[in-house]
Order: C-alpha cells, then sequence, then structure tokens
C-alpha cells in the first residue's frame, strides 16, 4: 500500500466533493459532539434536522446540563436509540460540574465520560482537537478491507486505520475515510469508477459475501388512537422499562399498559375500523403498525393538548402515527444519498 499516494489522493477529494453538513461548519468540541452521538446507528439525511433543533434548544453544553431529562428527550423523540440522549445529558453534568465547562482534549479523556466509546472518543478528539488517532466504524471497516482485499477482524480493523492515518490532519483524514463508505464504496454497487484511490485498491468492489446477516422479522402490532376535540388519548412507558423509559405513546390494544382496552377480535376483523396502518421498522423487525378508532368513552391514559406534543418525550412510532393522522405538523427531513449511514 502506498499510504502517502493513498492520504493525498483521499484528502484531495474530500476537500473538493465532501458533503455540505452543518456539523461541518467549524470544529466547534460541543457541536462535534452532539453529531457523532446522533450518527450513530443513524442516517445523515434523520440527522441533520434533528441537530438544528437540539442546537436550538441546547445552544451549549451548560444549557444541556441544566436542562430536564424529559426535554432532552422531547428534542430527541423521531431518532431513536434513547439511551444515547441520556447519556448525552449525563455527561453534559459531568462536563459543567466536575470538569467546570472544560472539554477533555483527548480520546482518552473523552472515554472517561458517560455513553463515550472507543470511536465516538476518537472522532471527537481528532477532528475538534487534532488529535492523531483513527476511527473505526461500519464505513471504514468496509473501505479498509476492500482496500486491503481480505476480511479483517477486531483489533486489526484500529491498527490498519492508525497506519493509514494522516497525522498532519487527523479529523479531516478521518471525516473524509467515513464519506468515502458512505458515498462511493458503498455496501452494495460500490462506485469504483469515481472512487479517488481505485487503482490502489486490491478489492474495486464487494468483496465476497461470508455470512448472511440477520433475517428481518414480521409483527403486526395494534394502537388505538383517541381523540377529542385538540386532545389525544396518551399513555406513558414506566420509568423502569427496559427500553424507551418514561416515553410517551399511543395506547396498545394488547393490554400491555394497564387499563387500555383491547380490540375485539370481532372488531379486528371488520377493517372498517382501522382508520390506518403502516410500516416501522425497529433493527431486525419489520412491523405492520394497525392504528384503530376509539371513542373516547371509558378510555384511560392522559389527555395532551396538541400543541404540547412537539414538548413531549414521544417514542419515534408515536410521532410517525401523529404525523400521520395530522396531529404532528413537522417539516419533511432533506434528502442525501441514499446510502447515508454511521451505522
Amino acid at each position: 500500500m502506498q499510504y502517502t499516494e493513498f492520504r493525498a489522493r483521499l484528502l484531495g477529494w474530500y476537500g473538493a466533493q465532501a458533503r455540505d453538513l452543518p456539523w461541518r461548519k467549524d470544529r466547534d468540541p460541543y457541536r462535534v459532539w452532539v453529531s457523532e452521538i446522533m450518527l450513530q446507528q443513524t442516517r445523515v439525511a434523520a440527522v441533520i434536522d434533528h441537530y438544528h433543533e437540539f442546537l436550538r434548544r441546547f445552544p451549549t453544553v451548560e444549557k444541556l446540563a441544566a436542562a430536564r431529562e424529559a426535554s432532552v428527550l422531547a428534542a430527541w423523540s423521531g431518532l431513536g436509540y434513547y439511551r444515547r440522549a441520556r447519556m448525552l445529558h449525563a455527561a453534559a453534568k459531568v462536563i459543567v460540574r466536575e470538569k467546570k465547562g472544560e472539554f477533555p482534549a483527548t480520546s482518552d479523556g473523552w472515554r472517561e465520560l458517560p455513553g463515550i466509546g472507543r470511536y465516538t472518543a476518537a472522532a471527537i478528539a481528532s477532528i475538534a482537537f487534532n488529535e492523531a488517532v483513527a476511527v473505526v466504524d461500519g464505513n471504514v471497516e468496509r473501505v479498509i478491507e476492500r482496500i486491503a482485499g481480505k476480511r479483517l477482524v477486531g483489533e486489526a480493523f484500529w491498527t490498519e486505520a492508525q497506519a493509514l492515518l494522516d497525522a498532519a490532519r487527523p479529523g479531516d483524514f478521518n471525516q473524509a475515510m467515513m464519506e468515502l463508505g458512505a458515498t462511493i464504496c458503498t455496501p452494495r454497487a460500490p462506485a469504483c469508477l469515481t472512487c479517488p484511490v481505485a487503482d490502489l485498491c486490491v478489492t474495486r468492489g464487494e468483496l465476497p459475501a461470508t455470512e448472511k446477516g440477520p433475517r428481518q422479522k414480521k409483527r403486526e402490532i395494534h394502537f388505538v388512537l383517541c381523540c377529542e376535540r385538540d386532545r389525544v388519548l396518551l399513555v406513558q412507558r414506566p420509568r423502569d422499562a427496559s427500553l424507551m423509559a418514561g416515553m410517551w405513546e399511543l395506547p396498545e390494544t394488547t393490554g400491555a399498559h394497564p387499563g387500555t382496552k383491547q380490540i375485539p377480535r370481532s372488531a379486528r376483523n371488520d377493517k372498517s375500523n382501522v382508520k390506518f396502518s403502516l410500516k416501522h421498522s425497529i433493527t431486525v423487525t419489520d412491523y405492520t403498525v394497525r392504528v384503530w378508532r376509539q371513542a373516547a368513552n371509558g378510555a384511560q391514559g392522559e389527555w395532551v393538548n396538541v400543541k404540547r406534543l412537539k414538548g413531549l418525550a414521544l417514542t419515534g412510532l408515536a410521532r410517525k402515527i401523529l404525523r400521520k393522522a395530522d396531529l404532528f405538523p413537522e417539516k419533511p427531513v432533506r434528502k442525501l444519498h441514499a446510502s447515508d449511514s454511521r451505522v
């Protein structure tokens, strides 16, 4: 591998072709940190509007540390993986209360904070503080394996990434590697003809498949949409729930939440009772979601004025249902490249 040539070409391409993303406007550690947490297992296109809104609500680490957890979760609603928001909030408190508002300047320092792993620490330290430490995410792994023409595992990825790294411009180089994987060296049908390092790549295409990924499971779930004047009935998940604790959602028809009614089997067979259906996916499960009409009489839960919905910590599925029901107007997400991902 001609490392010097590889670095020069990759950085030249990145300087000319990098996407115009809001977190690349400067190297402010707070903004870099927020973006890196949001981008974990989330497509770039889905993050942009949330990023702007989150920074509008919490423009500084001090504002974030002082906020209520419910407000942080409300701003995060729709991004999923809510533990990320809780850890971001917890780490902000540590920075403000224990470090007097000073951000760590090294990846080791960042890893001492709640919710910060090896990749995130390296990304923040290299981009915001120019520390010569490589990052490895799914995009980088794919690029490295194809360039080398072989499968790697575990620590071998980090060793090779560190060897490739441009120590003079580590932040730009790390972002260029991720950019290459997201836009050119994609999981399927990589655009090798437009790749800036194609002639330095052993594979020039996809590596032979090894193991198949887990098969998607299919499941049908049912919710009721109960509206009365300018209010909608919601229920709150238990504070000690293992998933999405304390988040708000529509009542399920299965009796999973105390006091909610179950839709009789006869009514389920009558499709005229279905207000609408939609699709929703979480990790390896694809859900068909049926939303049922229900009268207000005898309904249990908490009535919430629709004007409060944007400030409530809603689950992503609840937001999707309320948006489809025209109860949660929202700007459409900007469209970017179909392969945009930081998984």
